[in-house]
């Protein structure tokens, strides 16, 4: 079981930046492939970001070159930096933990808001 908290979301205007944070416990973090993923008000839950243990990182083409996915194994946490935020980024972020070798075992955040508005 893998309990996730996500953190750092709030307003922010246009061209602006926020860091998520979400902080993992009950399980082997390492074993877990870190990502964000968004849901937009009617619209479909989305792919933006994720992380493999050792470094590998995947991104929505919507975000690249924008947002940045990190993840530090020794405090069981993954970030998102947004950087030049706009107003389509506004969603529900969500943390998700896939395990790396069991389709099956997968675990999602309570989710944390972001607006993007002027």
């Amino acid at each position: 079981q893998v309990q996730l908290v996500e953190s750092g979301g709030g307003l922010v205007l246009p061209g602006g930046s926020l860091r998520l944070s979400c902080a993992a416990s009950g399980s082997i973090f390492k074993f877990y492939v870190m990502g964000w993923y968004r849901q937009a008000p009617g619209k479909q839950r989305e792919l933006v970001a994720t992380a493999t243990t050792g470094g590998s990182t995947n991104y929505a083409d919507s975000v690249k070159g924008r947002f940045t996915i990190s993840r530090d194994n020794a405090k069981n946490t993954v970030y998102l930096q947004m950087n030049s935020l706009k107003p389509e980024d506004t969603a529900v972020y969500y943390c998700n933990a896939q395990h790396t070798t069991l389709a099956y075992v997968n675990f999602w955040g309570q989710g944390t808001q972001v607006i993007v508005s002027s």
